[in-house]
């Protein structure tokens, strides 16, 4: 498990974060529903080139959850920049899946951010998205918050199982559960998805042009959430490079095939320090 021990106020939200590692900094932002645990099985392998920063999303995980929260695409750009000044960082190596990919797209566009290279996979950037499970949580919000404890963990549990293309061990299912239960849990998860709105994506997607720093972009290949083609039209818009589909993966990368993460990074930075 990695590690939160620092808390940074940000836009009125308490935010829990983490670095290890040494050398020039890399950034990892997660998606929604998850946590920066989702790095836990990545963050080992770059330690030794990159001083690795994460943290939990506004309302996510380790960080604060409470009540009339704003927790959307709109607020996590701001605490990204925040959390760039807060490090020092001007130009960070970047790693981002589904909302972070999202995240960093904002705070690119937006907030004038800018990276040494970005490595996105399966990030919500494209309209259109947002499941039939979403609309539904927006328009029944109260009704879902209400339900007792076991039909919420069904839910739960079987929403989280459709990310990954492989079963999800216990250990991981437990991980993504964990925040999201008892009675703070369960009403910020709902909150959250109540929150989704394509209008904050609509905000960035004609803006879309090559970034002016090497992109990487991966997808799973049998991803339900997210499909594929999604991934090729990204990288058509933000890249000079294609796609690169990972067989065999779904949504959640990090479980499928954390090695193809761990590759594309060690990949860039070989291009940055080639061995002789």
């Amino acid at each position: 498990m990695l590690e939160l021990p620092n808390t940074s106020l940000i836009e009125g939200n308490l935010i829990r974060w983490g670095k290890t590692g040494d050398g020039p900094p890399l950034v990892a932002i997660h998606g929604t529903p998850f946590s920066s645990q989702v790095w836990r099985n990545i963050v080992p392998h770059l330690t030794d080139r990159r001083t690795v920063y994460y943290f939990d999303l506004a309302g996510y995980g380790q960080s604060e959850m409470r009540e009339g929260q704003d927790v959307s695409l709109a607020v996590q750009n701001k605490v990204l920049s925040v959390l760039f000044q807060e490090w020092g960082l001007e130009r960070p190596d970047v790693l981002a899946h589904d909302f972070g990919g999202a995240t960093v797209l904002r705070a690119y566009y937006l907030n004038g951010l800018r990276y040494r290279s970005l490595t996105i996979f399966d990030a919500v950037a494209l309209a259109p998205w947002g499941s039939p499970l979403v609309q539904h949580v927006r328009q029944h919000e109260a009704a879902f918050v209400g339900m007792p404890e076991y039909m919420h963990l069904a839910l739960l549990h079987a929403y989280l199982k459709t990310a990954a293309h492989h079963p999800l061990s216990e250990e991981a299912l437990e991980i993504y559960s964990k925040p999201w239960t008892g009675p703070i849990g369960q009403p910020a998860f709902y909150r959250q998805i109540a929150q989704m709105d394509q209008k904050f994506t609509d905000e960035i997607q004609d803006l879309y042009g090559p970034l002016d720093c090497p992109v990487t972009v991966l997808w799973g290949e049998s991803d339900e959430w997210i499909p594929c083609e999604k991934g090729t039209q990204l990288a058509d818009l933000i890249s000079t490079k294609g796609c690169i589909p990972v067989p065999g993966a779904g949504h959640l990368l990090q479980e499928d095939h954390p090695e193809a993460i761990v590759s594309a990074v060690l990949k860039q930075v070989l291009n940055e320090h080639p061995i002789d």
